[in-house]
């Protein structure tokens, strides 16, 4: 049996910086998989099948599953699927693509087969290919486009969701702009302050429009920024989740407990970078 942990993707920063002619936007963001997401355990079989469970598995379909879907590019390789769905889902932070990304990396180890093209991992979804690589990068285009990063120093962060999804389409819809200066470049950074000090110069210009649709937002960046050591709240993807910025797991810890205290019916994890 092969195991997968499809880790959340947050982005640290996300510019709108244009749209194609086929409606498709243009992005440029900073992207990191802190240590918390879905797991995905897979097993030789006849056939393909996929059970769900967890604490966000109701509601989730199987039948068009991105699981089922990612599998299916390893024609004639069957596998019993189990995908344990521990993050909160249409919440910002990558999970259906992060449980593609985590099946064909399974697929291809049970079976020793190579991943699927670029191509095919885009055709899933326009965040798989940046999960399947699940490390800190610069992703910009639709999606396709990779680059990496100078070393960023050690940290934490508070992840935090209200419960309520936030339709992407809609929040694209609901922006005033859609055309907006890229990323800064990246300069080498020495310590968590001057990260923390770079990606405040930064933003999520999906942020504004994703507020106005779920204003349960603008309460859970409140939420986070109030609590000690926080240097930089902000929501990650579409929304709803958000998350807060800090240099200890320490602050972290006690920022999710700080929240959690408030807010017993949010998501709440604090996890490491």
């Amino acid at each position: 049996m092969i195991r997968e942990v499809a880790r959340a993707k947050v982005n640290l920063c996300l510019h709108v910086t244009g749209q194609r002619d086929d409606g498709l936007h243009l992005l440029d963001s900073l992207v990191v998989f802190p240590d918390v997401g879905d797991m995905l355990e897979v097993r030789r079989a006849q056939g393909l099948s996929l059970d769900i469970d967890g604490p966000f598995a109701a509601g989730l379909a199987v039948e068009g599953n991105l699981v089922l879907e990612a599998a299916r590019l390893f024609p004639d390789n069957g596998a019993a699927m189990t995908l344990h769905k521990m993050l909160p889902v249409a919440s910002g932070i990558g999970g259906g693509s992060a449980d593609a990304a985590a099946t064909l990396r399974a697929m291809s180890e049970l079976h020793g087969r190579p991943l699927p093209s670029s191509a095919d991992q885009l055709a899933l979804g326009a965040d798989v290919p940046v999960c399947v690589r699940q490390e800190a990068v610069r992703m910009s285009g639709i999606g396709e486009q990779l680059s990496p990063l100078p070393p960023l120093p050690p940290f934490w962060m508070v992840l935090a969701n209200a419960g309520e999804a936030v339709p992407t389409g809609a929040v694209f819809a609901n922006m005033a702009s859609r055309n907006h200066a890229p990323v800064a470049p990246v300069p080498r950074l020495a310590d968590t302050a001057a990260l923390f000090g770079y990606l405040s110069e930064q933003r999520n210009d999906m942020q504004v429009s994703a507020a106005g649709i779920s204003p349960v937002i603008g309460a859970v960046l409140e939420a986070l920024a109030g609590t000690d050591g926080c240097a930089l709240a902000r929501m990650s993807g579409s929304g709803g989740t958000c998350f807060g910025l800090y240099a200890t797991e320490a602050e972290a810890r006690a920022a999710a407990r700080t929240v959690s205290g408030v807010y017993p019916d949010w998501w709440v994890v604090a996890a490491p970078v």
